[in-house]
């Protein structure tokens, strides 16, 4: 593809080598139109090709798509980031601290690797390239190279004429539709790095027979020499040993917002944007190392000791399995913990009896998305404020999933025969506000820009 020659040919002059180049970018013009405005979102791993399960958690990682809740802004060659080619095994003066077996990150750990890594995205310009392609930048030389607005108009539901760049910025409703698209789009785009690693049965079983054999000592030397009792607790704990099963990650993942507002917005609009050939704007953009920035903004740790899967597999979709429930998981925890993460989902279905009753709502989310029976989720509208032409939220109602009826849709839940596995959406009641109608969005907890 064209666009994809171009990014492989304009990264290649700026990343370092601890990125892995050879991942596409999809094709802007091919994607899916949507209803609704997801926020956009690129994942990264950090891969440990020193460690045993390295390879398998990079090509399980590889495998995995975007969660289908965010639209996919993957950016070649900021997909993988290279653990041995920033400091090897040990940890030199820069790089990751690494969570192993028996081994906590602390406060100040996590603190440098979300520094660390935020100043590694940007001095590899990874957000100019996330603008790069919402602005589908193009072209075989800096001769020739565009920009356009079809992936804009494309995800944000809006027409050509809103956002036709040169006939907007000379006038009140064009500036508000691109002002717009920048607070809902582009601020709402995200990079989530993961540093993976694990656990696994051996470890587990070296430390019960260490433990059980420092006890049984104890107990000998309490007991004198003729006892057995240390024999028969280091005979348990090779027992206990056997016992471990399976294969447990941990998930450090790192969020980062591509930082956008009204003065960067002017910078990129007024000395970089051309939708014609402009070799001097285009290079003022390639040389722009400054404006465009990714931020961090949370932290989430997952690790579940007692994770046992049902289902009988291989060691490679073992892996894979264990890594997409994980990474998840944290998605979930951090949609939570940071609001402009949040996911918005619209209602699927208005669901009736046979008398034109209404029993419940649909909408295609469930326990990947972390719903259970405590879940609480607002039912908004999207508005346009015919004054200002911006996107409004309106509150319309509240609703609960309804017990029993949570879809589980998490990774190869349908392989184990999980319960809700073959459901084909979460059911929802209502539990206060006005009329639900399909298309509306569901949101998690509250939300700020909802109005009441």
């Amino acid at each position: 593809m064209k666009g994809e020659r171009t990014y492989r040919k304009w990264i290649g002059l700026t990343a370092l080598s601890v990125f892995v180049f050879q991942f596409s970018v999809p094709n802007a013009q091919a994607e899916e139109v949507l209803n609704y405005r997801r926020n956009s979102l690129a994942t990264v791993l950090v891969y440990h090709p020193e460690d045993e399960f390295g390879m398998e958690i990079y090509k399980a990682f590889d495998s995995l798509p975007i969660p289908d809740k965010y639209d996919d802004h993957t950016i070649e060659g900021a997909r993988i980031i290279d653990n041995s080619q920033i400091w090897g095994v040990q940890r030199k003066d820069s790089g990751y601290y690494k969570a192993t077996y028996g081994h906590q990150l602390t406060a100040a750990e996590l603190k440098a690797n979300a520094k660390f890594t935020e100043n590694l995205l940007n001095e590899n310009e990874v957000a100019k390239w996330m603008i790069a392609k919402w602005f589908g930048f193009d072209g075989e030389t800096v001769n020739d190279a565009t920009f356009n607005t079809s992936l804009i108009q494309s995800r944000g539901q809006y027409n050509a004429t809103d956002l036709d760049v040169a006939l907007a910025l000379q006038t009140t409703r064009g500036v508000a539709s691109l002002s717009d698209a920048g607070e809902e789009l582009l601020g709402q785009t995200f990079v989530l790095v993961n540093d993976i690693t694990y656990v696994t049965a051996e470890q587990e079983a070296e430390a019960a027979k260490t433990a059980m054999s420092i006890i049984g000592g104890f107990a000998d030397a309490l007991l004198g020499s003729g006892s057995t009792v240390g024999k028969d607790i280091a005979d348990l704990g090779g027992a206990i040993a056997d016992s471990f099963t399976g294969f447990k990650v941990k998930t450090h993942s790192y969020l980062y917002q591509l930082e956008w507002n009204d003065s960067i917005a002017a910078i990129f609009y007024q000395f970089h944007y051309t939708a014609t050939p402009d070799p001097a704007k285009v290079q003022a953009f390639l040389d722009d190392k400054t404006t465009y920035r990714l931020q961090y903004v949370a932290h989430e740790y997952e690790f579940d000791k007692k994770s046992v899967l049902k289902g009988k597999y291989s060691r490679t979709e073992l892996v894979r399995t264990i890594c997409a429930r994980s990474m998840d998981k944290n998605i979930v925890a951090l949609a939570k913990q940071y609001e402009d993460f949040k996911v918005k989902t619209p209602v699927y279905q208005v669901l009736t009896n046979g008398k034109g009753k209404i029993e419940g709502y649909a909408a295609k989310i469930g326990m990947k998305e972390g719903i259970s029976d405590n879940s609480k989720f607002q039912v908004v509208q999207r508005l346009q404020d015919p004054e200002t032409g911006k996107t409004q939220y309106k509150y319309v109602a509240t609703v609960k999933p309804k017990k029993g009826c949570i879809w589980d849709n998490r990774y190869n839940a349908v392989l184990e025969q999980a319960d809700g596995a073959t459901l084909p959406y979460t059911t929802f009641t209502k539990t206060a506000g006005g009329e639900i109608l399909p298309g509306m969005l569901l949101i998690e907890g509250k939300y700020r820009k909802v109005k009441e």
